[in-house]
């Protein structure tokens, strides 16, 4: 469950609901006993002692960018399918907070993150100069992922030790997708995770859910209002 401000976001768009207020949402969760869903597990996914060369912390913070494919942002999570752990490698564009890339895998290698990868680059197609911005892990200082990078003629950029608040949006998208999906479900098979997953990212996530660093927009409503101010200008 959303909590009230998204709940009121999503109310104010209907004309009759226009002038609820989040104070009105929020009393009225209380009264029927009504709470995000959260539940605490950990998994570690971050392998940082290793001898890989690090890149500098480019990224510092500046979360507020002015348009898409400039700053991309990546992480894994976990989640349990079966009896046996997999791992959730994504990648979002920080000015829409969209998810532009995703794979699933039941390994750490670098392999699923260079995949995930591969697949944002499909999807968006970036210019030179994109800067890629990530956390320590082995997978993100390996050669291959890095040859990745220098063939695209992006930057990388990486979170300072154990400091996950350099990497705050994909941490945030995280803790969003397993308090409201991962941590109440579960996967029998590596096809239903997918497909499931499919629906959270590709038609939830990025279509409908509104996000207060968007002005309470979805991701793709918040990109296709960037373009069409770009076509009047």
């Amino acid at each position: 469950m959303a909590g009230s401000p998204m709940i009121t976001a999503d109310l104010n768009d209907e004309p009759e609901f226009f002038n609820v207020s989040p104070n009105t949402v929020a009393r009225l969760m209380r009264e029927m006993n009504l709470k995000c869903k959260t539940v605490k597990k950990f998994v570690a996914t971050t392998d940082s002692k290793h001898n890989g060369p690090v890149a500098p912390n480019l990224l510092n913070r500046e979360f507020d960018v002015k348009e898409p494919n400039t700053v991309w942002v990546s992480d894994i999570t976990y989640l349990k399918i079966g009896r046996k752990w997999y791992y959730l490698s994504v990648f979002m564009d920080l000015f829409s907070r969209s998810v532009i890339g995703w794979d699933l895998s039941d390994s750490l290698e670098r392999f699923s993150v260079i995949k995930a990868l591969n697949k944002a680059i499909m999807r968006r197609r970036p210019g030179k100069g994109l800067m890629v911005h990530s956390d320590r892990g082995i997978q993100y200082a390996s050669k291959d992922f890095r040859k990745c990078l220098r063939t695209h003629g992006f930057v990388q950029s990486m979170s300072r030790k154990g400091n996950c608040w350099d990497n705050a949006v994909a941490e945030s998208f995280f803790h969003t997708l397993k308090t409201q999906l991962i941590h109440h479900i579960r996967f029998s098979s590596v096809e239903e995770a997918e497909r499931i997953l499919f629906k959270y990212i590709e038609v939830y996530y990025n279509q409908r859910r509104k996000h207060s660093a968007n002005g309470w927009k979805a991701p793709a409503h918040c990109e296709q209002a960037w373009h069409d101010l770009k076509k009047v200008a």
